[in-house]
């Protein structure tokens, strides 16, 4: 089989005090997401999309909660050892699409970021990456704007 495909699925608590990191970029907003490291739900995602696709488990068992060395940790660094696992496996990104479920901030103005930061971490091109982001029409927890959550799917094809 010369393609994998694989999904992820984050979701993080709005907390005051906390900086609002999606993708790698700092939004501002006047909550951020509460999480062990800094709680990049799109970045979070996309990992277990990547780990998903060559069935290597998920965040939890390379960068666990309960290990103090993860806290506070950028969740770039943390995409970039993942995105090592890919590579020395053989397999390269075909591409990422993600959706990204937040009633406020609004995310459309930050979505080229977003893409353009994810992409240098990857060393894959902007137009690999899908990002859209909608609301939850306020219902549940995260219409309450409770929380912001996170879907990716990713296509990884065996580099020749």
């Amino acid at each position: 089989m010369n393609i994998r495909i694989g999904n992820g699925y984050d979701i993080h608590q709005l907390a005051a005090g906390r900086r609002l990191i999606l993708g790698g970029i700092d939004i501002p907003h006047e909550k951020g997401l509460l999480g062990h490291s800094d709680a990049d739900a799109l970045t979070h995602a996309i990992m277990d999309a990547l780990l998903g696709a060559l069935s290597l488990g998920d965040i939890g068992l390379y960068f666990p909660p309960s290990d103090p060395q993860w806290a506070g940790a950028d969740s770039q660094l943390l995409l970039a050892q993942v995105y090592q696992l890919v590579t020395e496996r053989g397999w390269a990104i075909s591409n990422i699409d993600s959706v990204v479920i937040a009633e406020r901030p609004k995310l459309k103005p930050h979505i080229q970021a977003m893409r353009d930061r994810l992409a240098t971490t990857l060393q894959i091109e902007p137009t690999q990456i899908g990002i859209k982001a909608t609301t939850h029409e306020k219902l549940g927890p995260l219409g309450r704007e409770e929380g912001i959550a996170a879907y990716t799917v990713a296509l990884l094809h065996k580099h020749e």
